[in-house]
């Protein structure tokens, strides 16, 4: 902050720009400018020096400034060629006069532009009544507010209280707050009144509750979304729950509902508004939580089969301490459990008295009795999920104790075990769904032709092979162990194979057996054979565990083996850190329930993906993540911290996890020794190519001289993500959630990244097809489906252009408006109106519904500013409009194509043999058509997708211009037979759907 007193109301921002402070002016040609900027004493004129214009001209006034914007959000910004090294959130315009002329300007941080645009935005809306601020915070409802609660505990009536008193009410009505910093603050305050006494006084007790319990951030977005004033009614709460924070169909008693459960005033309760302390307390509330509540139950389709869903496993889940040497614990299975792992491993050996047990090979000494572990998962399988569990079992027992084995399971589990035989007639594995509280035993299997009560099969478990690799006499060989019938027939869907190749596999396993493949060589498969590796997992389950030198229990990177599609990734649950942290946060959707569907491209039996792909995925259209870490909170000092202190220097990391191309991280600057509200305010974008398989992670480090030390971390899949301003609840380094330490942040998700420079797009206008990029369709050298697929590329070129033409307009318009890309449709109609509007308050605009579609006409003459921003509205819904009109004929283009070329799918060796294509040359052909189908598959639905998003667009404009009052007027009469229309689209849509249905 620039000073050490927090801005927490209007007087002080207005303070602060008396006081003056230097600014960036920048103009075009990327000229810029350091000069010192005041406000005037009667807060009627900003003046800033030196300059070459004399001192009346070097300035101007309050009642002449239209608008204030923060960011760079000008032409100035956009074409100045040091745009790039101007950080976004210390760069503030301000326009003014009939022209909307721009006075850009740049400050030295975010929190002083914050300031200057605060204090602007409050003297222009006041302009017209008397300013009254200059009193003081004194009357204001916070004020009030605080009065009241000083008085009902100053029991005396004197006005006075103890400083003990004091603190033990601040601490109560702000618990997060350390008493020493309490008394610090008062002993300030009394030390700058050069009292003696340390008895408080009510003006002293209000003045450190707003110095201690005023977030600087958190004031200046109440400021912003009340239209300047220093509380939310109900209309303004509304507008943010709906264009900032997403949501939809909210109504006023929605709103007027979270001010009194949120509001620490009675009045404010009483009245409707919600002050500072009130609006802190609703962000920090679990409706403003960044998880998508929607995910926190089941959400997704549970009825595909087994193979395409991500399930939540653990490896060696009787540990809780290193794999090599810990001792077996009952705890690893009460604990995986209730984290709703699906897959668990039992490591079953001979013990004492008949009675099979369960330990760690390499320390015999600490083991559990079979039995007790099955009661236990008995208690636990269903408590946190009621999908499928998988016992994967390692059987090392001998026949007799084999026998005892299938005795308890069945007293145990009874009609719980899974023991159906697969239909040969099926291709893929039962669902989730239809598998629910079922237990599936996972293990070897004698073959169904013999009639032996006992067999010899290999032995494939991974502790063997560890052991094995650990002593000196290995060599390779594969070791053989007996099984015996009854322990054989547990063992349906899940039975274990041996991995050869994919090209036997894809010939001859059965749908219903599982291979499990070590870290090391699922590494190698991963590398040299990312899309059959993908290809396999589509039919069947693969299982990855930990490599064998991982004696310290570490954990692989789960997202590795994620990209190719396997299902069961086995985790070291007892290691926490980064890997563990990837793979909780990743089931932490679709309910925590342990099962992921996967993406669809990595599902459909026809579709191309690359594990290792390095750019855009076909037919996925990437999305843009926007983040800007705001601020922490209550940021504990690291756990076993080298320094000395309670001081810390914090600072923010965010790392994208994904497929590769997605794979990034960025940092915010470190903030100098505060742990209480560091304010960070950077924002970072971040291209997602695959968002189904993404997920975002937030790391707080005290950025320490020994080296950097962990604070916190929190990770979420970006399918769970909320839009708008949000709190990160962060997690210790064991996993566990850290009471009142969170980062504030703000989230949106674009399609398109910064929007471009306006002379770059402009050029490609001029350009044209040359510049846009395309998705390109292979040729498979096969002329009969070629030349199929050479009638889909317009068809495809159409789809794009109509897309991105739309998108583009819109960026337009968010520009003039002066908005960021992330801004919403109705954040933009808002802007608008304010500038439609005339002097004596009348519109100059009106709100008329042609063919369904929201168009404004102009009311008389209006200025050129006006009419530019008017005619990149019409382009607007011009370009929307012939989305709408055009999407359902080119999309029935692209299915036809794609319908047409997947005729040709199963003679696909047939054609290549009479062609001459054998070998890597009828593989590549067969890949290029996966790749076509995709691409045909993809487009059509983002396609499908944009025309519902332009009919959604349009229906926002009319409720937005509605709201704005630009619907008055001549065009009033048009609203009753707009919102006809836009049902009417609507039901259109849906019955044509049905039909295709």
């Amino acid at each position: 902050m620039p000073s050490e007193k927090k801005i927490s109301s209007a007087h002080d921002c207005i303070s602060f720009m008396q006081a003056g402070c230097e600014l960036k002016k920048v103009r075009p040609n990327s000229r810029i400018y350091n000069r010192f900027f005041t406000l005037d004493t009667d807060l009627q004129a900003l003046r800033w020096e030196p300059s070459k214009k004399d001192l009346e001209k070097a300035k101007l006034d309050i009642s002449a400034i239209k608008e204030i914007r923060l960011g760079k959000n000008t032409e100035t910004f956009r074409n100045n060629g040091l745009a790039d090294q101007i950080c976004e959130d210390c760069a503030f315009s301000i326009l003014h006069g009939e022209n909307y002329q721009p006075l850009d300007l740049v400050a030295n941080s975010a929190d002083v532009a914050n300031i200057w645009v605060s204090g602007l935005r409050y003297l222009v809306s006041r302009s017209k009544q008397p300013l009254d601020f200059m009193e003081g915070n004194q009357n204001t409802p916070r004020f009030m507010w605080l009065k009241t609660v000083f008085e009902a505990a100053d029991v005396d009536g004197n006005g006075i209280m103890l400083e003990d008193t004091s603190v033990e009410l601040i601490k109560r009505l702000n618990p997060t707050l350390k008493e020493s910093k309490i008394r610090l603050k008062f002993k300030e305050i009394q030390k700058s009144k050069e009292k003696l006494t340390t008895r408080v006084t009510e003006e002293e007790f209000c003045e450190a509750f707003c110095e201690l319990c005023t977030r600087p951030e958190v004031y200046f977005l109440l400021v912003q979304i009340s239209k300047n004033k220093e509380y939310l009614d109900a209309d303004d709460l509304m507008l943010f729950l709906e264009a900032e924070q997403g949501l939809t169909h909210i109504t006023e008693d929605m709103c007027l509902d979270i001010i009194r459960r949120y509001e620490l005033s009675e009045e404010g309760r009483q009245k409707g508004f919600l002050a500072i302390d009130g609006f802190t307390q609703y962000l920090l509330s679990p409706e403003c939580d960044i998880f998508d509540p929607e995910q926190k139950k089941v959400a997704q389709d549970m009825t595909q089969p087994l193979s395409h869903y991500y399930i939540n496993a653990s490896h060696n889940t009787y540990l809780i301490e290193d794999q090599f040497r810990g001792p077996a614990d009952i705890n690893g299975y009460v604990r995986a459990l209730k984290m709703g792992c699906r897959s668990i491993e039992l490591d079953v050996s001979d013990g004492s008295d008949n009675e099979p047990i369960l330990c760690n090979r390499n320390n015999m000494a600490m083991h559990l009795s079979f039995r007790s572990v099955l009661e236990v998962i008995n208690k636990f399988a269903f408590v946190a999920s009621e999908y499928p569990l998988i016992l994967c079992l390692g059987n090392h027992c001998s026949l007799p104790q084999q026998k005892v084995m299938v005795q308890q399971m069945k007293k145990v589990f009874g009609n719980k075990l899974y023991t159906e035989a697969p239909l040969p007639s099926e291709s893929y594995l039962p669902s989730p769904e239809k598998l629910k509280n079922m237990i599936i035993v996972k293990g070897k299997k004698l073959p169904p032709e013999s009639d032996l009560l006992e067999g010899e099969v290999t032995d494939e478990d991974e502790e063997a092979e560890m052991s094995r690799r650990m002593s000196g006499d290995y060599n390779g060989e594969q070791k053989h162990i007996w099984l015996c019938r009854e322990l054989s027939d547990l063992v349906s869907i899940c039975k274990s194979v041996q991995y050869r190749d994919f090209e036997l596999s894809m010939k001859t396993q059965n749908y219903w057996e599982i291979c499990s493949f070590s870290e090391t060589e699922a590494s190698r498969i991963a590398n040299e054979y990312p899309e059959d590796f993908v290809n396999y997992n589509k039919k069947f389950l693969s299982r990855i565990y930990p490599s064998a030198m991982r004696i310290d229990s570490s954990n692989l990177n789960p997202q590795d083996f994620w990209n190719c599609g396997c299902q069961i990734v086995a985790m070291n649950f007892q290691t926490p850190g980064p890997m563990m942290d990837l793979h909780t946060g990743w089931f932490l959707q679709n309910g925590g329930c342990g099962y992921v569907l996967r993406p669809s491209i990595m599902r459909d039996e026809v579709s191309y993906f690359s594990a290792n792909t390095k750019g855009i995925v076909p037919g996925v259209s990437p999305l843009v993540l926007h983040i800007k870490i705001i601020s922490g909170q209550n940021f504990p000092k690291p756990k076993g911290a080298c320094a000395k202190g309670d001081v810390i220097d914090p600072y923010v990391c965010v790392e994208i996890h994904g497929i590769p191309a997605d794979c990034c991280e960025q940092r915010t600057k470190t903030v100098q020794q505060n742990s209480d509200n560091p304010i960070f305010d950077e924002t970072f974008e971040f291209q997602v190519n695959l968002p189904e398989l993404t997920m975002v992670r937030f790391v707080v480090l005290d950025d320490d001289y020994i080296g950097d030390e962990f604070i916190g971390q929190y990770t979420i899949p970006f399918e769970c993500l909320q839009p708008g301003y949000r709190h990160v609840p962060l997690r210790s380094f064991v996993g566990d959630i850290m009471e009142h330490v969170t980062l504030f942040v703000h989230i949106a998700i674009t399609n398109r990244s910064g929007g471009g420079k306006a002379q770059k797009r402009s050029l490609s206008v001029r350009m044209g097809k040359k510049v846009r990029e395309y998705t390109m369709l292979r040729n498979i050298g096969l002329k009969t489906i070629d030349d199929i697929f050479k009638i889909a590329v317009h068809p495809l070129r159409e789809a794009i252009d109509m897309r991105e033409n739309m998108q583009n307009a819109i960026v337009s318009v968010k520009e003039l408006c002066g908005l960021p890309p992330i801004a919403s449709l109705k954040q933009c109609l808002l802007t608008l109106s304010s500038r439609l509007i005339t002097s004596d308050n009348a519109p100059s605009v009106s709100l008329v519904i042609k063919d369904s579609f929201p168009y404004l006409e102009p009311v008389g003459a209006m200025p050129d500013v006006q009419k530019k921003m008017l005619a990149a509205y019409d382009l607007m819904i011009q370009e929307s409009r012939v989305l709408i009109e055009m999407a359902d004929t080119v999309q029935e283009k692209i299915v036809q194509c794609q319908k047409a070329g997947m005729e040709f799918r199963e003679e696909l060796h047939n054609l290549g043999a009479k062609e001459g294509l054998k070998g890597r040359k009828l593989n590549k052909a067969i890949e290029s058509f996966a790749w076509n189908i995709t691409v045909l598959k993809g487009q059509g639905d983002l396609l499908k997708n944009a025309r519902n998003e332009a009919l959604e667009n349009m229906k926002q404009i009319q409720l937005a211009c509605v709201s704005c009052g630009l619907s008055k007027g001549p065009g009033s009469g048009a609203e009753p037979k707009g919102k006809r229309s836009l049902e009417a689209i609507e039901e259109k849509e849906s019955s044509e759907e049905n039909g295709k249905l």
